[in-house]
């Protein structure tokens, strides 16, 4: 089916208010999409049945589910338009910035009392939409950030979500798998050689050692590249690759997404501390941010679940978006807050034409 056929179609699901979800790998030139036949809502528990997962922050054993069983299947080549990826202007905001502070230094002080090493916080910010179109957010978002993992979501239940997210909570194959440690923001301003300083280094660190600590039960072998940089968007990263191979029998795609989930890269270290602190303190709800999600293929031997960063909610003509950042010792209020102004530039140029 063409592109634009799919999008058409996609919309008229939208109108009927059908679940459907249309999303494209890292790097793949093709899309794929799954509309459900009815708007039923369906969760799963065990990772074992073919279709696209939708997990929120506070997961605990169950998440939303479109079924491939219960929904029309759809693989297309990627038709991608000429997009301005330009830095969109956010106004001042004393009030929401003092915030902001107000929880950092908070955080900061649980830190220094040695509760955490590590503890991300977040903040959303809504934007008011022009004439919402779904097929414009589609073609600006699958035209943009081809090395990220592109979706549009759509339940009854939540409303529409998107993103073009950097990070992979697990990729399976068979009993192989991948997954990464994501630390560390800098802005992308096309300059050789990119430096990062002992902050970033030092975060980068916690984070490889609570993934790899987490998969030790799960795995027989496990394989940590050298941090390297990668960009997502107009902001770099600091990145390391684990690979390794399952323990045959005692680890499923459902146990190792369990034991991963939520990372250190979007929670903190140690893990019960560090989102215990953010329900206690961040003052909203997370919902799907922060969350993972993705395709189960091959009943659960196959899958790219991602974690749900660089994302925002639509709703009643809002563009809810979703930024956050690591805060550890070495952390500066001003930087951190402006980590997070920067993060949100990934979702606004998307939706630059309904701004």
């Amino acid at each position: 089916m063409d592109f634009n056929l799919l999008i058409e179609k996609i919309s008229q699901h939208y109108i009927k208010k059908i679940p459907f979800v249309i999303f494209s790998l890292p790097e793949s030139e093709s899309v794929n999409a799954l509309l459900q036949k009815d708007n039923h809502t369906h969760r799963i528990t065990a990772f074992t049945d073919n279709g696209f997962v939708f997990a929120p922050f506070e997961y605990s054993e169950t998440a939303l589910y479109i079924p491939q069983s219960d929904a029309e299947s759809y693989q297309c080549q990627l038709i991608k338009e000429e997009i301005d990826l330009s830095p969109v202007v956010i106004l001042k905001d004393i009030k929401e910035k003092n915030k902001y502070i107000k929880l950092f230094e908070k955080t900061l002080d649980t830190i220094k009392k040695r509760k955490a090493n590590k503890i991300v916080i977040s903040r959303h910010k809504d934007f008011s939409l022009n004439n919402f179109s779904l097929e414009i957010l589609i073609k600006q978002l699958f035209s943009a950030y081809p090395k990220a993992f592109r979706y549009v979501w759509y339940h009854p239940e939540t409303g529409i979500w998107c993103g073009a997210t950097p990070e992979t909570l697990v990729q399976v194959e068979n009993d192989s798998f991948k997954t990464m440690a994501l630390a560390g923001t800098q802005p992308f301003t096309n300059k050789e050689p990119v430096l990062w300083g002992p902050k970033e280094l030092d975060e980068q660190q916690l984070v490889t050692d609570a993934i790899t600590t987490s998969l030790q039960k799960v795995t027989s072998v496990l394989k940590v590249s050298n941090p390297h940089t990668h960009r997502a968007g107009s902001v770099l990263h600091l990145r390391t690759d684990i690979t390794g191979i399952l323990k045959n029998g005692k680890a499923t795609l459902t146990t190792v997404a369990a034991a991963l989930h939520p990372t250190p890269a979007i929670c903190g270290s140690p893990k019960k501390i560090a989102k215990d602190f953010i329900v206690d303190n961040e003052g909203y709800p997370r919902e799907f941010y922060t969350g993972f999600l993705g395709p189960i293929m091959e009943n659960g031997a196959a899958a790219s679940l991602m974690v749900n960063l660089r994302c925002m909610k639509i709703f009643d003509n809002t563009a809810r978006l979703f930024v956050g950042g690591g805060i550890t010792l070495a952390s500066q209020p001003q930087e951190e807050w402006q980590e997070t102004q920067n993060k949100m530039q990934t979702m606004l140029q998307v939706l630059k034409p309904m701004l």
